[in-house]
């Protein structure tokens, strides 16, 4: 997993680049997003739409990483899920605990209508 953090506007992109994984990703993930949210960023997106798959670990990373933002007062929000990342949030009954967007355009307009 390579992660690139960028900032647009005040909220802080993270691209995701390759297996999101119990064994690949979900630790540095973590270690990311916490950091950030420590450090007083409120507002984070996580650019999936380079994450070819996504395991139990990495799954748990997610609600994980919605949680700390959740406690923080932050929001965490997704953008560019493919299709296999979209059924495994579908089955496990996770897709409505996130708020996804098919495009960047899009999420960082939604980071603004909240503010």
């Amino acid at each position: 997993m390579h992660i690139t953090e960028r900032n647009t506007q005040d909220v802080v992109v993270l691209d995701l680049k390759g297996r999101l994984t119990i064994d690949d990703g979900a630790e540095q993930l973590q270690d990311k997003f916490k950091s950030l949210i420590f450090t007083g960023h409120s507002k984070v997106l996580l650019n999936m739409g380079a994450v070819p798959h996504m395991d139990s670990g990495g799954l748990g990373q997610l609600v994980s990483c919605k949680l700390t933002a959740r406690q923080a007062k932050s929001s965490v929000k997704l953008v560019g899920l493919t299709r296999r990342v979209v059924e495994l949030l579908t089955i496990t009954k996770l897709i409505n605990e996130f708020d996804t967007y098919d495009t960047e355009q899009e999420a960082l307009a939604s980071f603004m209508a909240t503010a």
